[in-house]
């Protein structure tokens, strides 16, 4: 998935792959409810529902170095600001796992993973708002 992301967003930028990278990141999600509701014990789906998960948070995850690489490239502190963008990227993972958990026990894990795709719905509308250069991550022709 990383790569796929890496070659599309080289040949048409960032801007242009955000939404769909967006929703691809989140794609899991929507699987992870599938298996908890038909809650196969059939290898070849259970590996289909990895595969879709590799290739969704690979892709997915491209946008979201890119754009940590965007908004650090202004300025004379280039790496620190790219340290703090890492920094808060593992603190959005810390914060919402020290609950996740406790949450699953309480609703189950299908409701759950229903709860996860229902809060990424403002995520991903806030990032039709996102202001990216059109040329931003595109391969510069030699």
């Amino acid at each position: 998935g990383g790569l796929l992301g890496g070659f599309l967003a080289a040949r048409d930028g960032l801007k242009y792959w955000l939404l769909p990278m967006t929703f691809a990141i989140n794609l899991p999600d929507v699987v992870y409810v599938l298996l908890s509701y038909y809650q196969t014990d059939n290898i070849f789906w259970i590996n289909v529902a990895v595969a879709i998960e590799q290739l969704g948070y690979g892709f997915g995850f491209t946008a979201y170095m890119l754009y940590m690489i965007y908004v650090s490239e202004s300025g004379s502190h280039k790496t620190a600001h790219f340290a703090i963008t890492t920094g808060f990227m593992a603190l959005g993972m810390m914060i919402p796992g020290m609950f996740s958990g406790w949450l699953q026990e309480q609703i189950g894990y299908q409701n759950f993973f229903i709860w996860v795709i229902i809060s990424i719905i403002p995520a991903i509308w806030v990032t039709r708002f996102i202001n990216i250069s059109p040329e931003f991550g595109k391969k510069k022709q030699a």
